[in-house]
């Protein structure tokens, strides 16, 4: 008589929900992004004042209080609900294609690009150059370069800064074939840049200041302009993103069998570079530097659900979103009327989560 062997069998229901979980997390953050989003109309300078204004009426303090929630609160709040998809976004791209758990969207150099940027054009337009001499009626040498600098704007100099430096860093590592070559010309990139940055603050420290609110991180000067821009990369680089997740896939399954998938992987890895420059590079031309955001918000999808890297590509750009979202209410709240730098509240709460996942893994029975 045959021996009848037996496998343990997932019921259908247990399929069906484990095929939706991802989904009903999409969904649960879509709609605690649209939640910020309302908040963000009630938290400000004026709190709740505002908000009954605009309702109060007609006249000068509606038509102020209708200035305030829709021209500068509802477009900040978006604003910062984008900045965040796009760095989460970024995020989920850098840790799958350097196969990182720890790479975050900075590591091609783009935050160092952004910085000299914003520091050469500081530099520039607070007359650097100064007079050629006034006797000969020569006019300031910083005239011509604000000339094109002021179109520019800081934002195109951080756009500008970013990109120039990821060209750099693929120049170093001849390409987009080895990725620790990658890895590593990304971080001598950003070392060196940072260092110009340093020196070029060091001979123009009028720049200092300003520089410092770029380097902190703030959501308080993003308009409708800066609004639309983030929503309209954020969109083409998430389909981009679904259209290469089975290149993280099978990268994931390391270099050789990736290869023998037959993808054509060196196309698809520069695309993956070119999005991540794309999304990184943007972002922190409307925003400045804020950390952590594109770190951890893979790392909480990745805690809640498990997902190949289409999925958590929309899922960690929509936790970006309402991390970014969330930082930027409580910026805006805790020391109302003043404001904390949300760059500064993103790395205080994305290193206090770090390192508590950091106790929870090397604990006894932690997964490491």
């Amino acid at each position: 008589m045959g021996v009848r062997l037996q496998f343990p069998s997932t019921p259908a229901a247990e399929v069906r929900n484990w095929n939706l979980t991802p989904i009903y997390w999409a969904l649960g953050l879509v709609l605690l992004g649209l939640l910020l989003v309302l908040l963000g109309l009630a938290v400000g300078s004026t709190g709740l004042e505002s908000l009954r204004s605009l309702w109060a009426g007609e006249g000068a303090e509606a038509a102020m209080a209708r200035q305030i929630v829709w021209d500068i609160r509802l477009p900040r709040t978006l604003g910062a609900w984008a900045a965040g998809a796009l760095l989460g976004l970024a995020g989920a791209v850098a840790q799958g294609l350097f196969r990182n758990p720890l790479a975050d969207p900075y590591l091609l150099g783009s935050a160092s690009g952004a910085s000299l940027g914003v520091a050469l054009a500081l530099a520039l337009l607070g007359g650097a150059g100064g007079m050629l001499g006034a006797a000969s009626g020569l006019v300031p040498v910083s005239v011509y370069s604000s000339h094109w600098l002021v179109r520019l704007g800081l934002t195109g100099a951080a756009f500008v800064g970013a990109v120039a430096a990821v060209l750099l860093t693929l120049l170093l590592a001849r390409g987009v074939q080895h990725t620790l070559r990658l890895l590593l010309a990304g971080v001598v990139v950003g070392v060196v840049l940072g260092a110009c940055t340093s020196l070029i603050l060091l001979l123009s420290p009028d720049s200092l200041q300003a520089m410092q609110g770029f380097l902190l991180g703030s959501t308080g000067f993003v308009g409708w302009t800066a609004c639309l821009l983030l929503l309209a990369v954020w969109l083409p680089c998430l389909l981009l993103s679904w259209l290469l997740a089975r290149a993280l896939d099978a990268l994931a399954l390391g270099e050789a069998t990736a290869h023998s998938l037959g993808l054509p992987l060196a196309q698809q890895r520069a695309a993956l570079v070119a999005l991540l420059a794309l999304a990184t590079g943007t972002a922190v031309a409307q925003t400045g530097l804020i950390a952590f955001v594109g770190l951890a918000a893979p790392h909480l999808v990745r805690a809640a659900v498990r997902v190949t890297h289409g999925r958590l590509m929309v899922l960690a750009s929509l936790m970006g979103g309402a991390l970014l979202a969330g930082a930027d209410l409580l910026a805006r709240g805790l020391l109302a009327p003043q404001e904390l730098p949300v760059g500064v509240l993103t790395a205080v709460l994305g290193g206090g989560y770090l390192l508590w996942l950091m106790h929870r893994r090397t604990a006894p029975g932690g997964l490491l």
